[in-house]
């Protein structure tokens, strides 16, 4: 089978896409039932020769679009998942076609030194020290795993125990706190590391989610505390700086699960949320969230990058050469990986400092109007909306999850449930770039609309 030339090809995506992005602002959030059943058209016996190029692309277009969920839109208000920018996606879509492995420098020079500057610009960006470092990852959830395993060997080293020769059996125990409303990617990361998700100690927390320090344990031995900057219902942040105090006083090493949250240190108006944040150890946090970049993205940063790269060796290897330049695979538990800096670096020069602060100040706009709407129309918010997190009951627990359920069938926009001290909610998350004053205005008139129904 002739294939097309990659110019025509991409030419062709191009169009394609540019249309499907047209369309998001008069199309439905979720897909319709019958635009999902359609996806049965694309499940057929391999071939045995292939398909031309762009019969698949065309195939790819009209049965997949109708069927994606829209949160390139400005009006997906779930799981708190970016719209992505245009020039994060271009960006994208240019490193795809470079194909880099983004392992070693050796292998893509200009890979590695975008992500190492993509990197040093967030860091400035929240405000962390200058000497901190760090990769970027498949999202949170590895930056969680990445930064914990640093703090982890770095706690088992100050008692003389290498847990890279020597692992964890028989290796002294390891304290690890985290707050009762911890998120599940850093649990999983407890699993994945080997601390246990059900050892550890869990410390109450307030009516908004924060961890009370006066609840925290006596601290003795090989510490890690877990910190959360953003809490993923409320948006509420754990006292930081308390955290860091007890923790400095003791040697504990502090992890902050920043994955949207430490975005407001980008903020002059709500940096003081995550203050003390600076003064941790290691931080995760996600760029597909409130940077607007493609999925998947997550950085990793940790106050001294040795201990990153001690966590992560896994010993030399004879065909794999070593480099004066930042080798990202040292630093990361991926070896073989995509040239993720390429697209945050995009952002961040189109944006500036002042364009990040402006995507964060407008989610955190958007997301008090939703309350100010719906309170007005005599409906409850649970939380103290301090970032971007709107929790919102319609009465009985019953009725919330109706209402949840026709707003995800209706179309016009789309949020998603909780619960929340007992009580169904639901969720509103304002991340995505797309979002302007007029979708949040059409999106609670349907949630209204619907609510009264």
């Amino acid at each position: 089978m002739a294939q097309t030339t990659p110019e025509t090809l991409y030419l062709e995506v191009a169009r394609r896409a540019g249309r499907y992005a047209a369309e998001l602002a008069t199309r439905r959030v979720a897909p319709s039932p019958e635009a999902v059943a359609s996806l049965e058209r694309l499940d057929r016996p391999l071939p045995v020769a292939g398909d031309s190029d762009q019969s698949i692309l065309a195939e790819l277009d009209e049965v997949g679009s109708p069927a994606t969920v829209a949160t390139a839109s400005g009006r997906y208000f779930g799981f708190v998942i970016g719209s992505g920018l245009p020039v994060a996606t271009a960006a994208n879509w240019l490193a795809t076609a470079w194909n880099q492995n983004a392992a070693l420098s050796v292998m893509s020079p200009v890979a590695t030194r975008l992500e190492s500057i993509a990197v040093r610009w967030i860091r400035e960006l929240l405000e962390l020290p200058s000497g901190a470092g760090g990769v970027f990852t498949s999202g949170d959830t590895m930056a969680n795993v990445a930064g914990l395993a640093a703090g982890r060997n770095a706690v088992l080293r100050a008692v003389g125990w290498d847990v890279g020769r020597q692992g964890l059996f028989g290796a002294p125990p390891i304290t690890v706190i985290v707050g009762e409303e911890v998120h599940v990617s850093l649990l999983r990361a407890l699993s994945i590391l080997g601390l246990g998700r059900d050892r550890a100690v869990r410390i109450a927390t307030d009516d908004q989610g924060r961890m009370k320090p006066n609840e925290l344990p006596t601290l003795r031995g090989p510490t890690i505390i877990c910190a959360q900057a953003g809490n993923v219902n409320s948006g509420a942040f754990d006292p930081l700086g308390e955290l860091c105090d007890r923790a400095r006083a003791s040697g504990a090493w502090v992890h902050v699960d920043g994955a949207f949250g430490l975005w407001a240190r980008a903020s002059p108006k709500y940096r003081t949320l995550a203050v003390g944040a600076e003064r941790a150890d290691s931080w995760a946090v996600d760029g597909h969230k409130w940077l607007n970049v493609p999925y998947d993205s997550g950085i990793v940063l940790v106050r001294d990058p040795a201990d990153l790269q001690a966590a992560m060796s896994a010993g030399g290897a004879a065909y794999l050469p070593t480099s004066a330049e930042l080798d990202p695979m040292v630093y990361t538990p991926e070896m073989s990986r995509r040239a993720r800096g390429v697209d945050a670096w995009a952002v961040l020069r189109s944006l500036g400092r002042s364009g990040v602060a402006e995507l964060v100040e407008s989610a955190c706009r958007h997301a008090r109007r939703f309350a100010e709407r719906l309170e007005a129309e005599g409906f409850r918010v649970l939380n103290d909306v301090v970032l971007n997190q709107v929790l919102v009951s319609f009465g009985p627990s019953e009725d919330t999850r109706r209402v949840v359920q026709a707003i995800q069938r209706d179309g016009t926009c789309w949020c998603g449930s909780t619960v929340w001290h007992g009580t169904a909610a639901m969720r509103i998350s304002v991340s995505a770039a797309a979002t302007s004053d007029a979708d949040v205005e059409r999106a609670v008139s349907a949630m209204i609309r619907l609510a009264r129904g």
